[in-house]
């Protein structure tokens, strides 16, 4: 399993869609500069249909804190989200916002 060594946590993927006025509020900069501080990568970027996709990677607990904070900044923003679970690849080496 990719990024998973018997003395650390499992790497987990989820990618997060959340509808609302998400455009335009600085919720992009917002998830990346969170991020930033946080043990995860992935990406975020703007759909065509006014959602924002949000894919991240690290530990579950990591996931979640980030999550939860980004939910915290921008939550007068957000009027809901969809979590899917993907399989971790690995493949992410920073978070970075994608056009």
């Amino acid at each position: 399993m990719p990024g998973h060594s018997e003395d650390q946590p499992p790497i987990v993927c989820r990618r997060i869609l959340f509808r609302g006025r998400v455009q335009g509020v600085g919720f992009r900069y917002t998830a990346y500069s969170l991020a930033r501080r946080c043990p995860i990568t992935g990406f975020v970027k703007n759909l065509p249909d006014g959602r924002v996709e949000l894919v991240i990677e690290g530990t579950e607990s990591d996931v979640e804190a980030y999550a939860g904070r980004l939910a915290e900044r921008m939550g007068d923003n957000i009027d809901g989200c969809g979590v899917d679970e993907l399989p971790s690849t690995g493949s992410f080496r920073h978070f970075e916002i994608r056009y």
